[in-house]
């Protein structure tokens, strides 16, 4: 038979499990039950039984992939049963030498050639056992799109080549079976002249899609390479002249492209997830990618009345524009968990975006995030929240943020074992992501392993010296560990970088485990003066009031923190550990049993 018979796809997998190259060479039988090489002497009329080598070999070869297939579904096998199908392979050994000494001679030949093809095909299968055990599952295919760069003359359109990039990500993120790296970690190479292996080594994937777009008055032109990060080489790249109207096609092309060239197929409702549009209208998609510009800043209040502003405008010209309507939801939400805005100014908005969101199209996973978040921090119903966030992580499986909110939502709830479990897949996923780092140190602070809190915060550092967070985590992890010298410089950073109630009230804390209760006090005092400028909210008051011992006025904010829903007194759990007396006090219990978490 001829190697290149065999399907391609089974041809690859037996040479990856056997090591090697297969040789092509051709067989007949001969006569039944016996086969060797064809010489080109031989008369193919000589094949007594009709019958071709090849027609065998494939079916051989399917039931081999349906082993191996078979196997890998079961990584989990243990020693033993490895042992066990050893064993068994030296009783097939024994009966066929026992086969061939009990046989006629006249026989021996027939049976022994036969014997030892049955070998050569069962051999391999057991020896590839323990190397199929030792990985869960096969390399997976995974692939980081880096943001286009803008070659027009207009740096004003650098939201547009940063959108069509993102999209081409969000597009890619709906195939199964392929891991995308999250946005946020592929933005941060953004500008950078970088070595695309050491990239795709940092991202953990195997490809890099990288280009560039030029725009001109309505014509778009992109230029865009698949690159293998093993050598360094292209396997893809293309061209693309296209009309500004015609740019959702264009995207869908690249996309599928892509897919064809890394040999993944798409059929039916996975191939319309790919494919799906979310407006036609070329003018709403250039507002709602403005919004997702500023959006993705994710730094300061502006930034994020901005990016509603545009979304606002999109959805005046398209009204059934679901995807802006989820991204405003998202801006509102972080407008009042960061404190940037009190709640009566984006809670009600929020809600609304979100729930029309849901009722254009219940497909985008980023509105079942944002309804999981209001559910959980706003009407405290976590019941209906893990079921939103189960529904985000089953439309993308490749969404960060999906795994990385519903760690939060489990590590709130006591489960901390799931918590650091979908933390790490959102790790995985989105490495160098600011939030992402963010909320891992998050869970390893619920969960109580300080250590691994610390080593988080101390990579936030690294990725980004100016973000507040990485500090005040340093100096949480620190004070936990009653190191609280070593803890107040990095709170005192923290306070420099974003001096709002969320750092102030770890410096309260601080002040009152070391003893300071006169500076705790002036602490509160800086609070209430800078309620004056911005939100400081009630369950902040009660933290710092905690820490200063005084706990019958800590126990009013936190009563009105609960009758308002702060988001924050759901954390209470954790800052309390610190603080024994308090958490032995009867109220403390009654808080949990109104905002319906366990008490621990």
């Amino acid at each position: 038979m001829k190697i290149h018979n065999i399907d391609l796809e089974d041809k690859s997998l037996l040479e990856n499990e056997l090591g090697g190259a297969l040789r092509a060479i051709e067989f007949i039988y001969k006569e039944p039950g016996v086969n060797r090489p064809l010489k080109p002497t031989d008369d193919k009329k000589d094949n007594l039984n009709k019958t071709y080598y090849r027609d065998q070999i494939n079916k051989v070869a399917n039931a081999v992939k349906e082993i191996i297939a078979g196997l890998k579904s079961n990584p989990n096998a243990l020693p033993e049963e490895i042992a066990q199908q050893r064993e068994s392979l030296g009783e097939v050994i024994q009966e066929v030498v026992k086969l061939k000494a009990d046989k006629p001679k006249s026989r021996i030949l027939k049976y022994t050639i036969g014997s030892f093809l049955v070998l050569a095909l069962l051999v391999p299968g057991y020896l590839l056992i323990p190397k199929l055990f030792k990985s869960s599952k096969p390399a997976e295919i995974s692939i980081a799109v880096l943001p286009f760069a803008n070659m027009s003359n207009d740096p004003e359109q650098e939201f547009f080549s940063d959108g069509v990039s993102d999209d081409i990500i969000i597009k890619l993120a709906q195939v199964p079976g392929l891991k995308v790296a999250g946005r946020t970690s592929s933005f941060t190479f953004k500008g950078k002249n970088q070595d695309l292996r050491k990239i795709g080594e940092q991202l953990g994937v195997n490809h890099i899609l990288e280009g560039s777009i030029r725009k001109s008055g309505n014509k778009i032109r992109i230029t865009a390479q698949l690159i293998k990060v093993a050598d360094g080489y292209p396997v893809w790249s293309d061209k693309y002249e296209r009309q500004e109207e015609n740019i959702f096609d264009l995207q869908d092309d690249i996309s599928m492209a892509i897919l064809n060239a890394i040999k993944i197929k798409l059929l039916g409702t996975v191939k319309d997830a790919v494919l799906k549009k979310y407006t036609n209208n070329p003018e709403a998609y250039q507002l709602y990618l403005q919004g997702r510009f500023y959006y993705n800043k994710f730094e300061g209040a502006d930034n994020f009345t901005k990016a509603i502003y545009y979304f606002n405008a999109a959805i005046k010209i398209e009204p059934d524009y679901a995807l802006a309507y989820a991204a405003m939801a998202s801006s509102y939400m972080i407008l009042w968990v960061y404190n940037y805005l009190p709640p009566e100014k984006c809670l009600p908005q929020m809600k609304e975006a979100a729930e029309h969101s849901l009722r254009l199209d219940d497909g985008i996973a980023e509105s079942h995030i944002v309804m999981a978040r209001m559910k959980m921090y706003y009407e405290w119903d976590f019941k209906s929240a893990t079921i939103e966030y189960k529904k985000a992580i089953e439309l993308n499986p490749n969404l960060a943020e999906a795994h990385e909110k519903y760690a939060i939502c489990l590590g709130l709830l006591g489960n901390f074992t799931e918590a650091i479990k979908q933390a790490s897949i959102a790790y995985s996923l989105d490495p160098i992501s600011l939030p992402i780092n963010d909320n891992v140190a998050m869970i390893y602070y619920m969960a109580g392993d300080h250590e691994k809190e610390i080593e988080y915060g101390q990579r936030l550092i690294e990725l980004e010296p100016n973000f507040w967070s990485g500090h005040c985590i340093v100096g949480r992890g620190l004070m936990n560990l009653k190191r609280y010298e070593e803890a107040f410089p990095e709170i005192e950073i923290a306070i420099r970088q974003n001096y709002s109630s969320l750092t102030l009230r770890y410096l309260a804390i601080l002040y009152g485990l070391m003893g300071e209760k006169t500076k705790a006090r002036e602490v509160i005092e800086k609070m209430e003066t800078m309620k004056s400028t911005q939100w400081v909210g009630n369950a902040d008051f009660g933290i710092a009031y905690m820490a200063l011992g005084e706990f019958d006025a800590a126990y009013q904010y936190f009563e009105k923190a609960i009758e308002m829903c702060e988001g924050l007194m759901l954390y209470l759990q954790f800052p309390i550990r610190l603080f024994p007396e308090f958490k032995k006090d009867p109220r403390t219990r009654q808080l949990f049993e109104k905002m319906g978490l366990p008490f621990q």
